[in-house]
Formats: structure tokens, sequence, C-alpha cells
């Protein structure tokens, strides 16, 4: 008798280790198809700010970004290292910065470099590890001291060329004269609208030739 109650017990408890084991597996299945190094972009918003880096940065009709941060993956999971404004630059498990963009009813797009480019990862992340805990620059104005969204990615693969410093536009292609949001934006900082200035934009790096897109984060 004995001998078939401790059977029960263990065969519960195993079924219960199953159960268990069965249900992490699920939860970590939709991050399983993410690779070190990829790219997440966040789509922009038709207003405010995320519209505004929208309006005068969009250059491919199907591509419409605001943010960007990049995958790193290892034995403590799956996470995003990217610079935002609430925070600065962090690392964030993939599940929350997933949550924080649909809670702004915002959707993630996974991009990917090329193979002939995959040799940059370690060091990117590496870089981006090193970069950790910055403010997030605000002004759009290049420094040493603080970074945007994209910046941040940009500077993470720099040593291997992968993206680069264009010249920023704030020019609204619909009316050709700088944008609305943008001159009140930098009169409010009293500085003058950086147009020239070097810089990158979350498009801008999404239109790069050395990625791919994968297809929708959910």
């Amino acid at each position: 008798m004995r001998a078939i109650l401790k059977s029960n017990i263990l065969m519960r408890f195993l079924s219960v280790i199953f159960m268990v084991s069965l249900l992490l597996s699920c939860k970590n299945a939709q991050f399983s198809g993410l690779n070190n190094g990829d790219l997440l972009f966040v789509t922009a918003k038709e207003t405010g700010l995320s519209g505004a880096i929208n309006n005068v940065t969009q250059k491919q009709e199907n591509a419409s970004f605001d943010h960007i941060g990049i995958v790193e993956k290892n034995r403590n999971g799956v996470f995003v290292l990217h610079a935002a404004s609430k925070g600065g630059s962090q690392k964030q498990s993939v599940k929350e910065f997933i949550k924080d963009q649909s809670d702004e009813g915002q959707r993630v797009m996974i991009y990917r470099l090329k193979p002939p480019y995959q040799n940059a990862v370690p060091a990117a992340i590496q870089k981006a590890e090193s970069m950790l805990g910055k403010p997030y620059n605000f002004n759009y104005i290049l420094d040493e001291n603080s970074y945007y969204c994209s910046d941040f990615i940009e500077r993470a693969f720099r040593e291997d060329h992968i993206f680069k410093l264009e010249p920023m536009t704030f020019i609204d292609p619909k009316t050709g004269a700088t944008n609305a949001f943008w001159q009140e934006f930098y009169r409010k900082k009293n500085l003058e609208v950086p147009e020239g200035e070097p810089g990158c934009n979350p498009n801008g790096l999404a239109a790069s030739g050395k990625l791919e897109r994968i297809g929708e984060l959910k």
C-alpha cells in the first residue's frame, strides 16, 4: 500500500514538473525566432514627437518607425538594449519591451543583418553593453554623454561601419519648409534647428541595404 502511495505521489510530482516545463517552454517559444543582434524597430505614431520624427525621416512606404533596439540573447534570457526617453540607455527583457510598445498602440518589427555582416554582432552587443546607464539625448544633437535611440545603435555598430551618420533634416517634404513641430521644439530649448548636422534616425537605419526585414514580433 505504501509503495502505491509513494508511486502516486511521485507521478503527481513529475506531472507538476512537466506542466511547469511546458508552460515555460510555451512562454519562451514566441522569442525563439529572435537571433542575437536582431534589431527591433517600433512603428511610429501619427502625432506628437513620434509623428514629427516620422514626418521628416520616412524613406519607405512600408517602414514608418520612431524607435529601435538591439536583441541580446544569453543564458539568462532574451533582452533588448536601447536608449529610451524613459530610463535612458537600458537593458530590458524583450517581454517588457514588447508590452511597453503595445501599451502605446505600437508594433515591433524584426530586422536582421544579412549574412555577410553578421560577424559585427558580438562587438556591437559588447559596445551596447558599455553604453548602458547613459541618459537620453533629448536634443537629438550628437554628444558623448547621452544617446538617442538610433544614435545608440549606430554607435554600437560603428566599429564595423554598418551604419553611417548623415546630414539631418527637419524639412517637411510636403511643404519644403522646416516642420512646425521641430521649429517649436527647438525654440523652447533656445537652440537652432540642427538642419544639416550629422545624425541618424530609425527610418534611415531600416532603409540600410545591410538589413533584411524578418517580420513582426508579437
